[in-house]
């Protein structure tokens, strides 16, 4: 099976690339014919660690005429076709492997190791702008607004996005609470969500048997499902009162929260902005309790020194 995602015959997102590019190749340009050829002979490991610069570079044209024409070929960008690309390697590649091809991509060079983390970074999040549905975003914030509680559950790392929206979300005096249990003890924790309440899921690209079981336990009892993932959205999204697609890192060098925070955020902000008294009393009532702790709040005087 490792073969199957790593030869670039058998890797089903260069071959329906390549698919793509044999339909539309008699409309090319030279430069984009160009480009086509580099994509169609590369390995999936080099596509995953080169950005457009480098593919630009290799096809002797710019990096704005390879996104143009990944964008001409049915793609958002490079971020889409890296993202399509390396969904079959965190199930069949060993994370060893995985981490070899990250250390052998930039040599250990300080200055390439930086852009590559940036360039990933920025993709990621370009490409969670221009993918989350508009629609999708205002019903989940919709769903916050109106909840009487809102949990939210991260599987692996993503934990740090789901306690990162929870304490927000409190901080706004929202009823939030984060589950931060597996396993036999998160059957505590699932007993507890009603009718009414929010169950935001934090999920990349696997669906283990705790988020099964969440899932169904938020429809059981009629629970409203926020699910925030890469893979898992055309998967399972139809089993959800609403999906939210987050990139995942398609190599690995940047955070695999990344993006979910980013979106959790912009959930948060939202639910602030949705009633301006209750957030703004929240916050005098926290730093009020702050400065009882002894934590006095600097004023801008202060701050701009």
């Amino acid at each position: 099976m490792t073969e199957d995602v790593t030869d670039a015959t058998r890797n089903p997102a260069l071959v329906e690339l390549r698919a793509r590019i044999r339909a539309g190749w008699d409309d090319f340009s030279p430069a984009v014919r160009g480009v086509c050829r580099s994509l169609s002979a590369i390995t999936p490991e080099r596509l995953l660690y080169m950005s457009a610069q480098e593919l630009g570079a290799e096809a002797k044209t710019s990096n704005a005429t390879v996104i143009r024409t990944l964008q001409g070929l049915g793609y958002s960008g490079l971020a889409e076709l890296k993202g399509m690309v390396a969904a079959p390697f965190t199930s069949h590649i060993p994370p060893e492997e995985r981490a070899r091809q990250r250390v052998e991509s930039t040599g250990g060079d300080l200055e390439k190791v930086w852009n590559s983390v940036v360039t990933e970074s920025l993709d990621r999040i370009e490409l969670l702008r221009s993918k989350v549905s508009a629609g999708s975003y205002e019903l989940a914030v919709r769903l916050l607004v109106e909840a009487r509680r809102i949990w939210t559950y991260g599987w692996g790392a993503s934990y740090v996005a789901a306690e990162h929206l929870a304490l927000k979300l409190r901080r706004m005096d929202r009823h939030a609470r984060s589950i931060q249990t597996t396993g036999f003890r998160l059957a505590d924790d699932l007993i507890d969500i009603e009718s009414g309440e929010v169950v935001l899921v934090f999920v990349p690209g696997r669906l283990p048997t705790e988020v099964e079981v969440l899932i169904e336990r938020a429809r059981t009892v009629g629970a409203k499902c926020i699910l925030v993932s890469d893979e898992l959205v055309d998967e399972i999204g139809d089993d959800v009162t609403v999906a939210l697609y987050a990139p995942n890192t398609p190599t690995g060098m940047t955070a695999e929260p990344l993006t979910a925070i980013v979106l959790a955020d912009a959930l948060a902000q939202a639910v602030a902005a949705s009633d301006r008294e209750r957030t703004v009393e929240a916050s005098h009532q926290l730093t009020a309790l702050r400065e009882q702790l002894g934590f006095r709040a600097k004023s801008s005087k202060q701050n701009s020194h």
